[in-house]
């Protein structure tokens, strides 16, 4: 049997593409032709032996075994990008102090700084978890190089916008939720200040749907312990969610819409170090992948 190796470059495109939700949109990122990525595209699939794309409405969508093929080709170009950074970067030193929220904890930052180690093992990373008003003060004051943040109305300088991602209700458990005519909605919401349960209590207040505030917690594991309790809903995105705890739909009670969020990378400089830049792209690049898994 011949053995099969896949151009690096195709696949690259390839996930771009799917990311992006666009092709053309890839093409433009990748600075190519749009007929050059769809060459790329019909390469891969010739290598492949098999469709990997099929259409759908006036769009593309993945066939079964695209699916597969996009899972090895994220790993192989992590590998390769990994690798260049090792070679590149090996005498990279110093520290990186890096913040974030516990909602990408889990999700994020095991994968991101584990290879992030392997390519600069002599950088040392400090991570805080801290709320996002506190995380964007302290980059103001320069006690970070880097951190993750909800896009506010608070400025902060050398943000770069990551994605955009809907707020979510989230409640527990299979069964509908629940609510007695005339009876407030219980709400699970971290202490105020909070981006999140602004929304919430707003888009509440238009649709003219009482409410109440059952639990208060300064900590995301202490939410999502009362909304497995049972004690309200609350409201997140898709970042992060437990098991146990899931994203109401319309076999529920009637809730509001709520709106888009945006998610950024802030930088404390405008021309980060190569640490801090290195650090950046792994953590957009681990973002898109949740994103387009979500």
């Amino acid at each position: 049997m011949q053995r099969v190796t896949f151009d690096l470059d195709v696949m690259r495109s390839f996930v771009a593409g799917i990311e992006l939700g666009s092709f053309a949109k890839a093409a433009e990122r990748l600075a190519r032709s749009t007929s050059a990525v769809s060459a790329q595209l019909k390469k891969l699939e010739d290598q492949a032996g098999t469709p990997l794309l099929r259409k759908s409405g006036r769009g593309m969508a993945l066939t079964e075994a695209g699916e597969t093929m996009l899972g090895y080709a994220r790993r192989l170009l992590e590998l390769n990008d990994e690798a260049a950074s090792a070679v590149r970067g090996i005498q990279l030193e110093g520290r990186v102090r890096l913040g974030l929220q516990e909602d990408f904890g889990e999700s994020v930052l095991p994968e991101v700084l584990g290879r992030f180690k392997r390519a600069h093992p002599k950088l040392r990373v400090e991570v805080h978890i801290a709320r996002n008003a506190v995380l964007l003060d302290s980059l103001n004051a320069g006690r970070l190089d880097l951190a993750l943040a909800w896009e506010t109305e608070l400025r902060a300088p050398h943000a770069e916008h990551a994605h955009t991602v809907p707020m979510l209700w989230i409640g527990a458990g299979e069964e509908p939720i629940e609510c007695e005519d005339g009876e407030p909605l219980s709400l699970v919401v971290l202490d105020a200040p909070c981006l999140l349960r602004t929304a919430a209590i707003n888009a509440l207040d238009r649709a003219g749907i009482p409410w109440r505030i059952a639990f208060t917690s300064a900590s995301l594991a202490g939410t999502w312990a009362a909304v497995k309790a049972g004690l309200g809903i609350s409201v997140r995105t898709p970042f992060g969610l437990p098991p146990e705890v899931r994203a109401l739909d319309s076999r529920d009670i009637t809730l509001p819409a709520l709106p888009m969020l945006g998610l950024a990378l802030y930088r404390s400089e405008a021309e980060p170090t190569p640490a801090v830049g290195r650090l950046a792209a792994l953590m957009l690049q681990r973002l898109q992948a949740d994103v387009a898994g979500a």
